[in-house]
């Protein structure tokens, strides 16, 4: 048997999702363009702080709470018509979840090169 590595699963992910700069997300946020998705888990978010105003949605919930059909469906956290920005902390597993939501059927989506990491040397607010 001959698995895939979860690198490759990055690189080929990386090259079918469209990635942006923290400076350019924060653009879209303040713009009222986007929904901003912080994939980490609530232990990263305690230990690292967050972004305000960003949704948090941990990464093993993401398509059951972006999916209508689905009976954890989250029916008014996010405008389903604006872009779903995602980042996790160095942006490996929002690479795939951004893959994920486009294998869904989502059109507007992308996720933060650098994830946490490069949001923290930008302008957004850490709170």
């Amino acid at each position: 048997m001959k698995i895939k590595s979860a690198q490759t699963l990055v690189s080929e992910a990386l090259e079918q999702i469209k990635t942006i700069s923290s400076e350019e997300a924060l653009k879209k946020y303040n713009n009222n363009e986007c929904n901003l998705i912080d994939l980490r888990d609530v232990r990263e978010l305690e230990k690292e702080g967050q972004v305000e105003g960003a949704n948090h949605i941990p990464r093993g919930m993401l398509e059951f709470w972006l999916d209508p059909n689905s009976p954890y469906f989250k029916e008014g956290k996010l405008d389903m018509n604006k872009e779903m920005v995602l980042f996790c902390a160095g942006g490996l597993r929002s690479a795939l979840a951004a893959k994920s939501l486009k294998d869904m059927g989502f059109d507007k989506v992308s996720h933060i090169d650098g994830g946490f990491g490069s949001i923290k040397q930008s302008k957004f607010k850490i709170v």
